[in-house]
């Protein structure tokens, strides 16, 4: 048994963002474009087999990470990746907007909630 929270394949109940579009959804890999407002985050998770890819297109985005701890500012044109089983957090660091594309892959999506509080 472990204390491991249960891996969803949709999470878009967890967090509000301005705008989602998928650009791309193939099996085993998609591409996600979102926008999020100064207050809106993807709260802390991390995926079981697949690496997110982000590349900011308007905005600043910093990504929280765990194990090792990091702090990583992205500006329009950045683009950072963060490996399977790495917990992350994003937010926005801009005083507007901000928008982003997330390339997953490759593997099945999941997405494993954490307990905030824990990070």
């Amino acid at each position: 048994m472990t204390d491991e929270p249960e891996p969803l394949k949709d999470a878009s109940h967890l967090y509000e963002v301005e705008r989602t579009e998928y650009h791309a959804q193939r099996p085993g890999f998609r591409i996600i474009e979102l926008q999020i407002s100064p207050t809106q985050n993807v709260p802390w998770h991390f995926h079981s087999q697949i690496q997110d890819t982000f590349y900011v297109i308007e905005g600043v985005l910093k990504i929280y990470l765990q194990d090792p701890q990091e702090e990583i500012t992205l500006n329009a044109g950045e683009t950072y990746s963060v490996q399977p089983r790495r917990p992350h957090l994003v937010t926005n660091a801009a005083t507007s907007s901000t928008t982003f594309l997330v390339l997953q892959g490759i593997g099945e999506y999941d997405f494993v909630p954490l307990n905030e509080e824990a990070h």
